[in-house]
């Protein structure tokens, strides 16, 4: 069945500028999810990105920082649930404290980035920085500590967490 452009064109708005789901979005103009997901990728080939333009709407809405905020509310939820599996699975401690390493890393150069100015964000990121050297220089050089540091890093994180407060 062929839409008119209107719908499309709702479809596109709803996601761009009222942040709907693509789901919501489609389901509000009464599209399947199927079609919208058509549409978006058919604009997209031809040069209309609904996500770049859904990005810039956000920027314009609300600045860079509010869009930091949103970048940072992503990134803490998906670092809370790989934290959670990764204490809910049998690793061997060698890959665990690997792991451990690479996910610090990872949220030391996203704090970073998005610390700017912030000058707690700045020291949080330097603390999580130390640890992952701490860590790295442990597997070097004392690789029979690897487990001992393992059991003392998350415990370390929660405390560090609380006494610099982001």
């Amino acid at each position: 069945m062929a839409h008119s452009p209107e719908v499309r064109s709702q479809v596109r708005t709803a996601y761009v500028r009222n942040k709907l789901t693509l789901e919501q979005s489609a389901e509000l103009a009464g599209v399947s999810a199927y079609t919208a997901r058509n549409w978006k990728r058919k604009d997209k080939a031809s040069g209309d990105c609904w996500d770049r333009a859904r990005q810039a709407h956000r920027m314009s809405e609300g600045g860079a920082a509010e869009m930091t905020a949103e970048v940072l509310e992503l990134f803490a939820g998906n670092f809370t649930r790989t934290m959670e599996q990764l204490q809910e699975q049998e690793l061997d401690p060698v890959d665990k404290v690997d792991l451990l390493t690479k996910l610090a890393d990872a949220y030391t150069k996203v704090m970073r980035a998005a610390g700017g100015g912030d000058k707690t964000m700045a020291r949080l990121s330097l603390a999580l920085e130390v640890l992952q050297h701490q860590a790295q220089f442990i597997v070097k050089n004392y690789p029979q500590h690897r487990a001992a540091f393992e059991e003392i890093v998350e415990p370390l994180g929660a405390y560090l967490n609380e006494v610099l407060p982001v």
